[in-house]
């Protein structure tokens, strides 16, 4: 595997799951494979399981880690290509990546949507011009459109927790203060889409995601129906597509309470963290039985140094 931005990259999902248990068993087993080895970790935004889980990932396999945030630890760097360089950004990527990967032999790179262009974001600009540049593997912490290794982490976890071989998967849209990107909620229904479990999407009119990622996935606009009998409920935030970047709705009626969760075949629940208590999700549920946000949290150090073994494996 070259680089790691979404499930495409991954080249048979069944054995991709078996290596993060694998790695799971014994972490400290491949360090042969990261020895004198360095990751370079790029966050043009804030970090919390993303840097640790990825860093402590690289640790695990004998790598060395250097971490930088672009807006407190080095130049204001300009991504748009063409441009008259006399404002505040005094580098320019096409320049600042290929140095980059020459201090190092994996990138990871954290970039979000900026709601300023649909276009670019979806057109990943950041992110594929590491790719173009970089001369080494790079390893999406996140980017416009997807969060791969979040996702990766998730598929890890229902397959952990699953009681039954096809769960019935509830994604649903969860009220939120801030317009938050598409790329989670993009990323999970791109993966659960390559399995074989029973997939529905539940939100408000208005904030259905790009067609690219949903094909033919059930959309329920009805929450309680969508709920009905699921196995697995991820809440997530998201941003209109369609009237891009937009809040529509702050409908609390569409927050996770244990009424709603009542209605499932004892789901457990799943967020990506971090979560709005009582917005998104009741303390109630929660810090309920059936939650399993920290456990899933976890499984992001898991799936993050099972790509990056199998990046080093092929290198």
């Amino acid at each position: 595997m070259k680089h790691f931005t979404s499930v495409k990259d991954i080249p048979d999902l069944k054995k991709a799951v078996e290596i993060a248990f694998d790695v799971k068993k014994n972490k400290f087993a491949y360090q042969h494979l990261g020895k004198n080895k360095t990751m370079v970790l790029i966050f043009f935004n804030p970090s919390l399981r993303t840097r640790l889980s990825t860093q402590k990932a690289a640790m695990n396999l004998g790598m060395n880690t250097m971490v930088m945030n672009v807006s407190e630890d080095g130049w204001q760097l300009e991504s748009e290509l063409g441009v008259v360089m006399d404002g505040d950004k005094p580098e320019h990527l096409k320049e600042a990546i290929p140095v980059i990967g020459k201090y190092c032999d994996v990138i990871g790179v954290r970039a979000f949507a900026k709601f300023q262009n649909k276009e670019d974001d979806y057109a990943e600009k950041i992110l594929n011009q590491f790719i173009d540049y970089a001369g080494v593997p790079v390893v999406s912490m996140e980017g416009a459109t997807r969060h791969p290794l979040q996702s990766y982490a998730d598929l890890v976890t229902i397959e952990e927790f699953k009681t039954k071989e096809k769960p019935k998967v509830v994604l649903t849209w969860a009220p939120h203060p801030r317009a938050l990107p598409q790329a989670v909620a993009n990323s999970f229904v791109e993966w659960m889409s390559e399995t074989d479990y029973e997939l529905v999407v539940t939100h408000p009119e208005g904030y259905e995601l790009a067609p690219d990622f949903m094909g033919n996935v059930k959309v329920e606009y009805d929450q309680k129906k969508a709920f009905e009998g699921a196995d697995f409920v991820y809440a997530k935030n998201w941003a209109s597509y369609t009237s891009y970047g937009q809040i529509l709705s702050k409908d609390f009626g569409w927050t996770v309470n244990e009424e709603k969760m009542a209605i499932t075949n004892d789901a457990k629940f799943m967020h990506c963290l971090p979560v709005r208590r009582n917005v998104v999700v009741t303390d109630g549920v929660l810090d309920g039985p059936f939650s399993i946000v920290v456990e899933q949290a976890a499984n992001r150090e898991v799936t993050a140094q099972a790509v990056l073994k199998m990046i080093l494996e092929d290198g």
